[in-house]
């Protein structure tokens, strides 16, 4: 993938509305999800929701594919979860740790006692929720 960032095509250049070219970066993206997913060892029912995706033969012709053609929403919810990786990856010593995080027991009050997986299954929100709240646990948006 070119300097161009999943929240770029989210957003577009400084905010700008949606990107132009969403269509090139599908690709990438996905395969971004589908090496996340297998890290933190996601089920497809896990990996359904995460995407916002009701279809299972879409989903199994886009791992078979390593290719898709994702929507703004879709998008988005790749853009945070790549975020709450990077932050996973910063926050702990061990990518162990950082990958056994989403799906463990967490006492903060955003969670509830539930693994962060549990919110961030919720949909947009709760992804932007669990990425604000590891992103303010590491210091800041950098």
């Amino acid at each position: 993938m070119d300097r161009t960032t999943i929240e770029d095509l989210v957003t577009g250049p400084q905010g700008a509305g949606p990107g132009v070219d969403a269509r090139r970066h599908s690709g990438p993206a996905i395969r971004a999800f589908f090496r996340i997913s297998a890290e933190w060892g996601l089920s497809v029912e896990e990996q359904l929701d995460l995407l916002g995706l009701e279809s299972r033969s879409t989903y199994f012709n886009w791992k078979r594919a390593q290719d898709a053609r994702l929507d703004r929403d879709q998008l988005e919810r790749v853009s945070h979860l790549l975020g709450i990786y990077k932050a996973l990856r910063i926050l702990f010593p061990s990518v162990p740790q950082a990958n056994a995080w989403v799906k463990k027991p967490n006492s903060a009050p955003l969670f509830e006692g539930k693994p962060a997986l549990v919110r961030m299954r919720e949909g947009i929100r709760g992804l932007f929720a669990v990425r604000s709240y590891l992103d303010a646990q590491r210091g800041g948006w950098a």
